[in-house]
């Protein structure tokens, strides 16, 4: 398992309702609540987030695609919206997606635009399986410490802030294998190897420490 993104998107709110300052790779955002929900709107709503990352993935497929081809189509614009509805009993979500070609395009360069829209990476994954995996998280320290080395760097593990998401495991197996005793194994890897995938825990169950 490898995680699309080399830091997660990490959100944190305060008191102040419902503004949430969203971290990514380069820089930040706020996401708010529409007025009417009871925020201030002084940031895309979730909802918006949603569709704009359909939006923008469908924009930036299709230029990916115009431009291979060679086509002389300048400028694209996309819209969508969603809605909710019922069909037997279940909730099902209908998002449009509206398509602008602002230049002129052949019928047959339409038609081959529209399916290269359904099949971009967001469409996809919105399309498909999907599952959230969710793990709580708190910043309580504890002393009880394992620590692993290759005579190089240090590996150091707090069982009890572990909450066994296996993502050191799946991504770095040759090193984590909870199946073995002992469950790290240092020669497994290189030390940059280790040390990059141990500031990826989460949780702070895994840390770098000191070199011996």
């Amino acid at each position: 398992m490898e995680y699309i993104l080399d830091s997660p998107v990490a959100a944190s709110i305060g008191l102040e309702k419902y503004k949430c300052t969203v971290v990514w790779r380069n820089g930040e955002f706020i996401s708010d609540e529409p007025e009417f929900t009871g925020g201030k709107d002084l940031g895309p709503d979730p909802y918006t987030l949603l569709l704009s990352s359909l939006s923008c993935c469908t924009l930036a497929t299709l230029r990916m695609y115009i431009d291979r081809k060679g086509w002389d189509i300048p400028q694209i614009a996309v819209a969508t919206n969603m809605f909710f509805q019922l069909e037997d009993g279940k909730k099902v979500t209908v998002i449009d997606r509206d398509l602008n070609f602002i230049s002129p395009v052949t019928d047959e360069q339409r038609e081959r635009l529209t399916q290269i829209a359904k099949v971009c990476p967001v469409s996809k994954i919105l399309e498909g399986e999907i599952r959230v995996r969710t793990f709580a998280y708190t910043g309580t320290e504890v002393e009880k410490t394992h620590s692993y080395t290759n005579g190089e760097v240090t590996v150091e593990w707090r069982p009890e802030l572990c909450k066994h998401a296996a993502r050191c495991a799946t991504q770095l197996p040759l090193v984590f294998n909870p199946a073995a005793k002992p469950w790290v194994n240092m020669d497994g890897a290189t030390s940059k190897e280790i040390a990059e995938q141990v500031n990826k825990c989460p949780t702070g169950a895994l840390k770098m420490g000191k070199r011996d």
